[in-house]
């Protein structure tokens, strides 16, 4: 992970020669070099087994933050170089299964609780603290918020929670037991680093994107190589 870090953080000292003029940097006081940028995504696994993905349900949503520095080229100011620091998230909801992070197994278990009790709401949640790297094109970079924008990047990630949430407790047949909330907490299971391709394209301070990850989500073994999709909106600016 450290060296993966210094790695892009190279790449961004490298690219930032390029946007020095012989005495100054090229300036464009009306440019918005998207400093902060917000996702809304949906998410989804690829390569889950059948017996597990049957069971994924409803909207899978979540939401990442990040603050970029921004560096346009020399000559080619519609082009630039962005590199940021935040949190992503992903979310995935069940329905009549669970997913025991907190055993003891040599393999996750996914547990069915359709024919007993289950939980009417049930989630399975990740947060990385990640390093967005992005190759950036603007239409016209004097007045970028009234302009097409585009990226594609990498982003490297490291895992800081993994957990499960079960809500509202029902028997069998769909009557209430309980209300309560179980949170179960635990990194074993899981691959504490994630790299995810990532590209976007849209107008203004809108656009839409999407990240694959070419990482396992799960460490080697324990459960199918799954990887994690999102897409989603991108609001960006100042």
């Amino acid at each position: 992970m450290r060296k993966l870090s210094v790695f892009l953080f190279a790449l961004v000292f490298s690219a930032s020669a390029f946007s020095q003029t012989k005495n100054k940097q090229i300036k464009l006081p009306n440019r918005t070099a998207d400093h902060f940028m917000i996702q809304l995504a949906s998410n989804f696994w690829n390569g889950t087994a059948d017996s597990v993905s049957g069971f994924v349900k409803g909207l899978n949503r979540s939401a990442n933050a990040y603050v970029m520095i921004d560096k346009p080229f020399k000559n080619s100011p519609k082009f630039s170089v962005g590199i940021g620091i935040g949190v992503g998230t992903a979310n995935i909801y069940f329905k009549n299964m669970e997913v025991k992070i907190g055993a003891l197994t040599p393999k996750l278990p996914f547990i069915r609780t359709d024919t007993g009790n289950h939980y009417k709401k049930y989630k399975l949640a990740t947060a990385f603290l990640e390093i967005p790297l992005e190759l950036r094109f603007t239409s016209n970079p004097e007045t970028s918020n009234k302009s097409f924008k585009g990226a594609v990047g990498v982003k490297v990630g490291t895992l800081l929670n993994a957990h499960t949430k079960g809500k509202g407790l029902e028997n069998a047949g769909g009557t209430k037991i309980n209300t309560f909330t179980v949170k179960e907490s635990s990194k074993s299971y899981f691959n504490t680093t994630r790299i995810s391709l990532t590209a976007r394209a849209g107008y203004g301070i809108f656009s839409v994107f999407g990240a694959y990850g070419i990482t396992n989500i799960f460490k080697d073994g324990v459960a199918p190589v799954t990887r994690l999709g999102q897409i989603g909106i991108t609001v960006s600016g100042l």
